[in-house]
């Protein structure tokens, strides 16, 4: 077999990955419980979880499916980095304070579904159970995405068939996962996040200095008309900014704000969180823009970064570099199965399979059950060539996300007169429109995120105004998490 540096750059990444996954499982064995496993118990640093956050939202798409965007259409494209880095830092400024105290408040909840059912004192358990399955279905789509850009990716540089590859990305996720649960993730994600930093800023800032050398194909002359025109047309705008109304309902994403060590963390948090993300959405951008000008036309738009960093670096720094991509891919789809599987164990299989008759061992375990089931799902769907872009199921799992839960988390937090039957018809509204509008009228042009996250919201207003008012044991919570003062967990605090 001929000596490839890049396959063993890419072996050394994977056992590195591997090896986090079997330390903290090592460690977990003297303490955590389910909250240690699903939220590190509460005690992630600042840094750890900015950049975990990031990384486990950036995923492949980042650097395959936006600049493959830019690369083909043109700067137009730009409004999805925009509203992202928009919906991004809003997210960590309002919303992570809030759900942080709220959710240690609402009986030191761990799940997305667990808080809102908490927040309300409710012990109906429809809100979870309609929760876990939109989880489990847009997570599996979600993951699949990232599997499928792996796959790519080795059959690209390494030439490894692109079936085996997603099955080899698939194995090492669900090991390091399996094994090191919520602490395991954002410590993989943590490394991952500094990768992806490093070779967005290194590859398209060396193409930019080698534009002027013999052998570059500096095409800006020949770019296609319009490629620059930022404004197109009101729907690309609109369906841009649109994008960052996912950040407030993307359960993998938000639980890394209820992670956190306390508000001081947070802040700290928040500062390292946003830079991170707006210099990675800039970079994907000028990736795609000086891609086209320094490769001039490629077969497969996609595979642009890739391209352009083979082409610049030597073996070992390029599979160096493109480790990022498996960085970016894998980052996402851990976070993803762990959110399904703490998604099912703690709101399913907990209160309503098991009557909260579970220890945390058996807990963990259908999590890793769930973990393990979805991932085997979300290869079949990688692997089927009908399957559609990496870009393209990365949208129709994040809009149904932002359409069903956003809504709902920020009314919870901000607005008092919220209760728990608004919670339940927004969520349902916000996740059938969206979905009933990728269906039926996605030939409209607009992203289905728009008219998601418009009808969830009302549906929630208008069922809360129509209903019995939240009682006084809700209201007086909601108050105690509004007067703004730091709290503990019920573990912490004894």
């Amino acid at each position: 077999m001929k000596f490839n540096p890049e396959l063993i750059v890419f072996c050394i990444y994977l056992v590195f990955m591997v090896g986090i996954g079997l330390f903290f499982f090592i460690r977990s064995k003297n303490s955590g419980g389910e909250k240690g496993y699903f939220l590190g118990g509460r005690q992630m640093g600042p840094w750890v979880s900015a950049l975990s956050a990031g990384a486990s939202d950036m995923s492949a798409w980042v650097l395959m499916g936006l600049p493959a965007s830019i690369y083909a259409a043109g700067l137009g494209q730009s409004w999805i980095a925009i509203g992202l880095a928009i919906g991004y830092a809003l997210s960590w400024i309002f919303e992570a304070p809030r759900l942080r105290r709220y959710s240690i408040a609402a009986n030191d909840s761990i799940t997305i579904p667990q808080y809102l059912t908490n927040r309300f004192f409710s012990k109906n358990r429809s809100l979870q159970s309609i929760s876990a399955v939109i989880f489990l279905i847009a997570y599996t789509i979600y993951a699949a995405s990232s599997i499928k850009a792996c796959g790519t990716l080795f059959n690209t540089v390494i030439g490894i068939d692109t079936k085996t590859a997603m099955y080899l990305a698939a194995v090492i996720i669900i090991c390091y996962t399996f094994l090191g649960g919520f602490s395991a993730v954002c410590w993989t994600d943590f490394f991952q996040g500094l990768l992806m930093l490093g070779a967005l800023l290194i590859a398209p800032i060396f193409a930019l200095a080698l534009m002027k050398t013999e052998g570059a194909a500096n095409t800006a002359s020949a770019l296609p008309a319009g490629y620059w025109n930022l404004f197109t047309n009101w729907k690309d705008v609109l369906s841009g900014l649109g994008w960052g109304f996912g950040y407030f309902g993307m359960p993998h994403i938000i639980i890394r704000f209820m992670s956190l060590r306390s508000d001081k963390d947070l802040k700290k948090s928040a500062k390292i969180g946003i830079s991170w993300t707006f210099l990675i959405l800039i970079f994907s951008v000028a990736s795609g823009i000086i891609g086209h000008i320094f490769l001039g036309e490629i077969a497969d738009s996609s595979v642009v970064f890739i391209t352009m960093v083979r082409k610049i670096f030597p073996a070992i720094i390029s599979g160096l570099l493109l480790s990022a991509i498996l960085a970016a891919a894998m980052s996402t789809a851990d976070s993803q199965l762990l959110a399904s599987g703490s998604a099912f164990a703690s709101d399913v299989y907990k209160p309503i399979i098991r009557k909260n008759k579970s220890s945390d061992k058996e807990m963990i375990w259908a999590g890793r059950f769930v973990v393990l089931a979805i991932a085997i799902v979300a290869v079949i769907i990688a692997s089927n060539p009908k399957s559609g872009t990496i870009m393209g199921l990365v949208e129709n799992a994040w809009g149904v996300f932002g359409s069903a839960f956003g809504p709902v988390i920020m009314l919870s937090l901000f607005w008092r007169r919220f209760n728990f039957a608004g919670a339940v018809a927004g969520i349902v509204t916000g996740a059938a429109v969206d979905i009933l509008w990728l269906i039926f009228l996605n030939d409209f042009g607009l992203y289905e995120i728009i008219p998601g996250v418009i009808c969830g919201f009302a549906a929630a207003v208008i069922v809360s105004l129509l209903t019995k008012a939240p009682s006084d044991e809700v209201t007086a919570l909601y108050d105690k998490v509004a007067s703004g003062e730091e709290l503990d967990s019920p573990e912490k605090a004894e």
